[in-house]
């Protein structure tokens, strides 16, 4: 009686320690390469995150976008996003976004002669 208590514990140890492997990934061979990526197999998501896709860095449009519409003007917007060559300020004023669609165009040029013509096409004003 002895003898089948321990075979039912050995069977039941067993199944025990099998199920624990399987839990745990214990007794499994560990692959080296398994989690390993390259840098360049992530390079879209880092340059997304650093908002570098469009190939301009955010302080770069921030002191460009100071330049060239002044102090003042600066003062009253803030580029939100720049994706695709779409340029988003966030205008605090009614009166600040009238004042800058009036003046659109001659903006955006100045926005291409500093940062080039292929890189920025369109300014897109929102009020925040």
């Amino acid at each position: 009686m002895a003898r089948a208590r321990r075979s039912g514990n050995s069977s039941r140890d067993s199944i025990r320690s099998r199920l624990l492997e399987q839990w745990w990934g214990a007794g499994e061979r560990i692959d080296p390469e398994k989690n390993v990526t390259a840098a360049s197999d992530l390079l879209t998501e880092i340059l997304a995150k650093l908002r570098l896709e469009d190939g301009i860095e955010e302080s770069r449009l921030r002191s460009v976008w100071k330049e060239v519409a002044g102090e003042f003007v600066a003062g009253q917007t803030e580029p939100v996003s720049f994706r695709k060559g779409v340029l988003t300020l966030k205008v605090l004023q009614p009166s600040m976004r009238f004042h800058l669609e009036q003046s659109r165009g001659e903006i955006l040029s100045r926005l291409q002669q500093s940062l080039g013509k292929k890189k920025i096409r369109e300014i897109r004003l929102t009020i925040g």
